[in-house]
Parts: C-alpha cells; sequence; structure tokens
C-alpha cells in the first residue's frame, strides 16, 4: 500500500476548453438535452454511512450508490450508451437531410437507418453493458469483445442486450487492442473509454455522460466535502470527477484521492514518473473492473491537472470494504455494492487505518468524504462468494 501525490508542474492549471467541454460545470448540460432518448432516467440516492464514519474518526461519509443506474447496475450506464445515443444521431442526421432531436431516436425511422451501424468495444463488463443497451435501444448492431479474466456471469449480462460476443485472449489492454484493430477492418464504430494518440473523440463523449452523475450529487449534497475517493481503472470516472471539482471549486475543491488495486495502479505509477505510463500486467486483481494496465490519454491530461493523490490497495482491503457495507453498523443501510464499487472505501479504510497517510490526507474529526459506489453485484457469484468468504466460483472465467 503505498500514497503518491501528484507533483505535476500542471497541477491547478485550469482545463482546456475541450478538457471544461468533457468534464466541466457545465459539461452535464449537454448530456441532459439527450435525457429524452432515455425515459426511464432517474437520479442514484446519495447515502449517508453516520456510523462508519464514526468509527474511523471522521466527520462524515456520503456514497453515491450506483448500483440502480438504469437497472445495468453501473455508473457506466451513462457513459457508454450516451456516447451511443451521439453516435446515432450523427449517423441518421445525414440519411434523414435533418436535425434529429435525442427523443426521435427511439423512434422506428431513427432505428431503421441505426441498423446500418456496427458499435463495438473492449470491456471488462459494466462499459460493455452499456454499449450493448445503448445499441439495443437505438437499433444498431454491437459487438463486444471480452478477455480471458471476464467472468461468465458478466458475459451472459452483456449478451443479454443482442450484443455479439468475441472471447480474445490476454488480458483487458490486449482486448482493447484487438476491438480496435477488427473495428478498422470491419469498419465498425469502436465505442471506447480508452482514449490514445489519434483517438480521443468518442472516449471523451463517454467521460462527458459521467458528468450527469457528478451534477446530481452537487443536488443531493446537504454539505461541502473535504475529501473524494474514486476508483481508478484507465481513469477516465477519476478524471471526469477531478475535472468537475477543479472547474466547479478551483482552489478550494476537496482532495481528490485516486484508488487503484496494488496489482494494477498504471495511474499512480504514471504519476510517479511524472507521464503517462503502461505497466506490465501481472497478476489478477478481484478489483475486476479496475484492472487496467495503461491511462487513457485524455484523462490522464486532466489528472495531471486536478488529481492530489494516488493510493493503492490489496485484493483483501477491498473484500473488506464490501463486506462493511454489506453488514453495516448500527444506523447505516445495508448497501449491495461489488469488489470494484467499494474500491473507493478501500482507499479510505487504508488510509484511515494508517496514521502517516491520516496526516498526509488531512483525515481528521471534520473530513467530510465523498465515495462513489460504482457499481452493484454485477456478477452475483462472484459477489456471494467474496461477501461470505468462500473460493471464487470455479466457473468464473468463461
Amino acid at each position: 500500500m503505498k500514497l503518491v501525490e501528484n507533483r505535476s508542474s500542471k497541477r491547478n492549471a485550469s482545463l482546456s476548453m475541450a478538457e471544461a467541454a468533457i468534464a466541466g460545470a457545465k459539461a452535464s448540460e449537454t448530456v441532459r438535452e439527450f435525457l429524452p432518448a432515455f425515459p426511464t432516467y432517474e437520479p442514484t440516492p446519495l447515502t449517508s454511512l453516520p456510523s462508519l464514519a464514526a468509527s474511523l474518526g471522521i466527520a462524515g461519509i456520503d456514497i453515491k450508490d450506483e448500483s440502480r443506474r438504469y437497472g445495468l447496475g453501473s455508473f457506466k450506464a451513462l457513459g457508454g450508451a450516451y456516447a451511443v445515443a451521439r453516435l446515432v444521431r450523427e449517423h441518421c442526421e445525414p440519411r434523414l437531410g435533418r436535425p434529429i432531436d435525442p427523443s426521435e431516436l427511439l423512434s422506428d425511422e431513427v432505428r431503421k437507418l441505426a441498423a446500418d451501424l456496427t458499435v463495438c468495444c473492449a470491456t471488462d463488463g459494466n462499459h460493455g453493458r452499456s454499449v450493448a443497451s445503448g445499441a439495443q435501444m437505438f437499433g444498431c448492431r454491437c459487438v463486444i469483445f471480452l478477455h480471458s479474466g471476464v467472468s461468465a456471469g458478466r458475459e451472459k449480462a452483456i449478451a443479454a442486450f443482442g450484443a455479439e460476443i468475441r472471447r480474445t485472449a490476454g488480458n483487458y489492454d490486449q482486448s482493447v487492442a484487438e476491438a480496435s484493430e477488427t473495428g478498422r477492418r470491419e469498419g465498425w464504430t469502436v465505442v471506447s473509454d480508452f482514449a490514445s494518440e489519434g483517438y480521443t473523440e468518442i472516449p471523451s463523449l463517454v467521460m462527458q455522460g459521467y458528468t450527469l452523475m457528478l451534477d446530481e450529487i452537487f443536488a443531493q449534497a446537504q454539505r461541502p466535502y473535504t475529501h473524494v475517493f474514486v476508483q481508478g481503472g484507465v481513469g477516465g470516472l477519476a478524471a471526469a470527477v477531478a475535472g468537475h471539482l477543479l472547474d466547479r471549486h478551483g482552489a478550494s475543491r476537496p482532495k481528490l484521492v485516486v484508488v487503484e488495486p496494488d496489482r494494477a495502479n498504471c495511474l499512480q505509477v504514471s504519476a510517479e514518473t511524472g507521464r503517462r505510463t503502461a505497466i506490465a500486467a501481472g497478476e489478477a486483481t478481484v478489483m475486476a473492473m479496475l484492472e487496467c494496465y495503461e491511462p487513457s490519454l485524455t484523462a490522464w491530461e486532466i489528472l495531471e491537472k486536478a488529481a492530489d493523490f494516488y493510493i493503492d490497495v490489496p485484493d483483501e482491503t477491498a473484500v473488506e470494504a464490501l463486506q462493511r457495507l454489506a453488514r453495516p453498523l448500527s444506523g447505516d443501510p445495508e448497501l449491495r455494492i461489488g469488489e470494484s464499487g467499494a474500491a473507493g472505501l478501500a482507499g479510505l479504510l487504508a488510509a484511515t487505518g494508517d496514521s502517516t497517510l491520516r496526516a498526509t490526507l488531512g483525515l481528521d474529526a471534520a473530513s467530510r468524504v465523498l465515495l462513489i459506489g460504482t457499481e452493484g453485484a454485477t456478477d452475483p457469484d462472484v459477489y456471494e462468494a467474496l461477501l461470505h468468504g468462500r473460493p471464487l466460483p470455479a466457473a468464473m472465467h468463461a
């Protein structure tokens, strides 16, 4: 377990106009324009955990519970499906010869034209589920690439939206490469949350979609936060949160702590080296949605300006966090948050349990912390095994 401070020379610089459009305080206004295409939209709850906060010696903890988002069980529902909606409108407007209102994206006329569009992506589970659900809603074809570490349960959940599943060898990063190459060869549109040189527009749409959650949080919060602990992965969510806080609050923003598995800490390593850095793949982590070995380009450029610290946590701390949310202290609600969704709490547990880290982060009796429960039990079999301390299912991998 290690804490790394962001010492980039770019830290605290203002977001560029392009970055503000992705993650800034007004980015959610663009997302809201597309809500007529998502008639089931409703804000997810922001839940207080006063007993847990007291046990950790801080003033308060709020957790945004994304387990109920659009029935997909993850905040990723805000990104992939939104990007698909934007791409379907872009595909269909020239064919109709007129502008398309977002409410028309669900019409038979638009869906018929959208059938000519194929979207694809690689995923650890949740992003692909969101892309597949958007493709089903708006009538386009969808192909999802799953690496060897994606569980059979998550594959089944994605396939339920009518997506074609293609299994790949290797890890997430290798599946991203295969999806990109196949997409280029077949003329498909790759809807990735991973930005790289020459491929930034669509990942930026995915990140922009996440800002709707931040809009909700600031409407729901009763008091300002001093700290935010947010999951890492390729950095899309962390950058959306960090950039939004920087744009909205500037120097008075809460401290932003990015949490990663100690087996997949590419963002932390990048902060140490001072540049976006890919790391070697190692042993798989139980935090499967965060098992990424190279930061997204666009996300990293925002995090250089807006993140404050990076902390890595072992698998056992993530499991402990999952269990503590499911078996709360008296007065706190029971929350069914998955192993990757609980990573923010894992980072907080690690930080409050170490006097040096606690002091460095300024966590004290006045601290108020925001966590994001990014997903529910998206694979119920894996969740139950972790909750009860049992071995993971033998059929975890397809």
